[in-house]
């Protein structure tokens, strides 16, 4: 991502906040594995957005109007011994020349030099609870000034909730965002592929798994989400992430992964025949749940608001559910009374982006927000019928399906990120016999 990207919006955030307000973002402290390990640093995607930042301990500050620096950062100091062991450092003097800061200090000095900052300013924004040691030493910077008052210090007076301005910036998407949004999904489409024509019976779920991380990492990037490779029975199960299990002709593989790209999220799901064939109510099941797809798709539009897509998704499925045999009665009362949620318990999509589920208000007060161009976000219908399910014959046991992509909202429609990664079924099966 370019600079310019990152400095277009901070000075739009700036806009938002005006003269007399103060922006305080930490970045997100480092977390331990276990003992002394530490998990692979991933920066605070509200952090990162602003800075371009990747490093931890350091703090931006951003405050509109001021003559010698708008933008301030504090970052760690650089310290040769330390980059030896843990890898290289910007420093005060590489926050400057390399990511935009007009100023920038040792993250050691932030006690002496951010209260300075505040003074005079009537608004902080800041986003209270994300990081509780954090937020003490915010309040004690305030506290500290105001003990200050009566040397004609103005204290600030008010704070603001930073997430609400920052979020929805993030929720409409620039050009910038979206081509790395695009690349995300092409090496989601590539792992894909590569897992659907690796998958045999006997073959086991960790090692597809395998194939769809290898084919991230040779691309550059890394997973958005912990992948879900479930086989037969485990495919019912919305969150499995064991991987564990052998993978056995006659059942379906619900894969269900994602990958990060510049830190921008994919979201991928299919669902296959390990042994390359549907059995009729495995395709009959898939069918259902794909029309549900389209038709959801079909409503993702600007001007439509959040849940007409689901709403479209679920009058599908509600069909296909009684065509089978699987529910029984009128259709709008099933609709009302919820009877589709014992097969399909989830909603329909969420917000995509540097998160991959991405910040952003699906209602605006009690209204669902309409889609406007930019807005990015999954489409994810499912179904879901493990063995034992009361009144539901066994030959439906065990089929779990859920087939997922990725939409942009356009001016004059949609744009379906993860178009070329094949769903329909006979596409799947030629596909898979080909490998």
């Amino acid at each position: 991502m370019r600079k310019a990207e990152f400095v277009r919006r901070r000075r739009q955030l700036m806009r938002m906040v005006g003269k007399g307000g103060i922006v305080i973002l930490p970045a997100v402290p480092e977390k331990t594995r276990n003992s002394d390990v530490l998990y692979h640093y991933r920066p605070d995607s509200d952090f990162y957005y602003l800075t371009g930042f990747a490093e931890p301990e350091a703090v931006a500050v951003l405050i509109p109007g001021r003559a010698q620096a708008e933008y301030v950062l504090f970052v760690r100091d650089r310290d040769p011994t330390r980059e030896t062991w843990d890898g290289r450092r910007a420093g005060p003097d590489g926050a400057t020349r390399d990511y935009g800061a007009d100023d920038a200090f040792p993250i050691s000095d932030i006690d002496d030099i951010l209260p300075g900052l505040m003074e005079n300013c009537s608004r902080v924004y800041y986003t209270m609870g994300l990081h509780p040691e954090f937020d003490q030493r915010v309040i004690g910077w305030v506290n500290e000034l105001k003990a200050q008052s009566r040397t004609g210090i103005q204290p600030p007076q008010e704070f603001v909730a930073l997430d609400h301005l920052l979020h929805d910036m993030r929720l409409f998407k620039s050009r910038p965002e979206l081509d790395a949004m695009r690349q995300s999904a092409r090496i989601a489409v590539a792992a894909h592929e590569r897992a659907m024509q690796f998958t045999r019976p006997g073959r086991m779920e960790y090692e597809v798994m395998a194939e769809l991380l290898h084919e991230f990492r040779r691309r550059n990037a890394d997973i958005s989400y912990h992948p879900i490779v479930g086989g037969g029975a485990n495919g019912c199960i919305l969150h499995y992430h064991e991987n564990a299990d052998e993978l056995r002709d006659g059942e379906l593989l619900l894969i269900d992964a994602g990958c990060e790209y510049e830190l921008y999220a994919s979201d991928i799901t299919r669902t296959f025949p390990v042994g390359g064939r549907f059995s009729p109510e495995q395709r009959a099941v898939y069918e259902v749940v794909l029309e549900a797809q389209y038709a959801a798709i079909a409503k993702t539009l600007p001007g439509n608001h959040w849940n007409e897509p689901h709403a479209a998704a679920v009058k599908v499925i509600t069909q296909g559910l009684v065509k089978l045999g699987l529910l029984k009665g009128k259709l709008p009362q099933l609709i009302r009374d919820g009877a589709y949620r014992k097969f399909y318990m989830h909603r329909t999509g969420h917000w995509l982006g540097l998160d991959v589920h991405d910040v952003g208000d699906y209602k605006v007060g009690e209204q669902w927000r309409v889609l406007e161009p930019g807005m990015a976000m999954t489409v994810e219908p499912g179904l879901y019928i493990p063995a034992g399910m009361p009144g539901v014959a066994k030959r439906w046991w065990n089929i779990g399906i859920r087939i997922e992509d990725d939409v942009v909202v356009t001016g004059e429609g949609n744009e379906v990120l993860t178009a070329a990664l094949v769903k329909e079924p006979d596409a799947i099966e030629r596909l898979m016999q080909a490998a």
